[in-house]
């Protein structure tokens, strides 16, 4: 792409589009001709549908060295969502930064599962532990109008997006933020007081360390301490689970992101507890164990 402001300055938008789709295609990216739009219709300020509707437009000189710059990034690897810096998640529209792991389609299902599950009648407290992005506490905020949620992470950088995430979908006097290592703000009275929650929501680092320099070339740009789930994989989520034991009200549900050959050993962590039941292990939309989910025992 040398030169490629005095190129991109001469092409159409069609032009532009099917030349990009192509370096997409050479690069292994799976939605090349997608992504090509996306990123066309981001530099332009344009929607996809009026970027389509308009194929001899030509591109300003200005605007075609910002697109081929992008093209060039995202097939050398860079994630497309940091380039826009937008992600779509529960079909909202959350801003993302390299400090924050992507939201995934498949993290849907933790929420919807709670969503299933939660009487949305009345007044309750849930925790979103390693909010990253905010996405599934802003989420449950704004599927739960009634809902008031405790968004936590260890660092300040993802809070600070998490929180402009809820400021920008309406939902911020229903979230507080707080800095701290999994649930330990909570447990030390900051924020919910001893108020006991009804549901601990967590989406943690559960890739082996081992594994993490074999992970695709996209993911590996996202925040290693979002992924990294030390020796086992399950470090973080094994920590977690005795503060979410002590904090979760009778009849509290715990619902986890798990990897897709890891639910037998979070059942084995979760059960060795003594205090939780019904135990179960959710799908995503591709058929792949995705989600844990326990109850609180009522009467212990």
């Amino acid at each position: 792409m040398g030169g490629a402001a005095k190129e991109g300055g001469e092409e159409s938008f069609a032009q532009a589009l099917a030349r990009a789709q192509e370096k997409f295609k050479e690069a292994g990216i799976d939605r090349p001709r997608l992504e090509a739009e996306v990123l066309l219709s981001f530099v332009t300020g344009l929607t996809r549908a009026q970027v389509l509707a308009r194929p001899g437009e030509l591109l300003e000189p200005k605007v075609a060295d910002a697109f081929w710059r992008m093209v060039e990034r995202r097939a050398q690897g860079y994630p497309l969502q940091y380039l826009t810096g937008r992600q779509e998640f529960m079909g909202l529209n959350f801003k993302v930064t390299p400090q924050v792991l992507i939201p995934r389609h498949d993290t849907e299902v933790l929420v919807e599962t709670i969503l299933d599950r939660v009487d949305k009648g009345r007044p309750w407290m849930a925790a979103d532990v390693g909010t990253g992005s905010g996405a599934i506490a802003v989420s449950l905020a704004y599927y739960l109008p009634q809902a008031f949620i405790y968004a936590l992470d260890i660092s300040p950088e993802a809070l600070e997006v998490a929180r402009a995430n809820a400021q920008d979908l309406g939902v911020a006097d229903r979230i507080l933020f707080l800095k701290g290592d999994l649930l330990e703000p909570l447990l030390k009275g900051q924020g919910c007081k001893g108020e006991m929650l009804d549901a601990v929501v967590a989406n943690l680092p559960y890739i082996p360390t081992g594994e993490l320099d074999d992970l695709p070339k996209e993911v590996r740009h996202e925040p290693r301490l979002a992924l990294d789930g030390g020796k086992s994989g399950l470090e973080v989520v094994a920590r977690l689970l005795p503060q979410a034991a002590a904090i979760l009200k009778p009849g509290g549900w715990l619902a986890l992101e798990i990897g897709w050959d890891q639910g037998e050993k979070v059942k084995e962590l979760v059960r060795s507890l003594g205090v939780f039941a019904g135990d179960e292990i959710i799908c995503d939309y591709g058929g792949r164990p995705r989600c844990f989910l326990a109850r609180k025992v009522e009467v212990l």
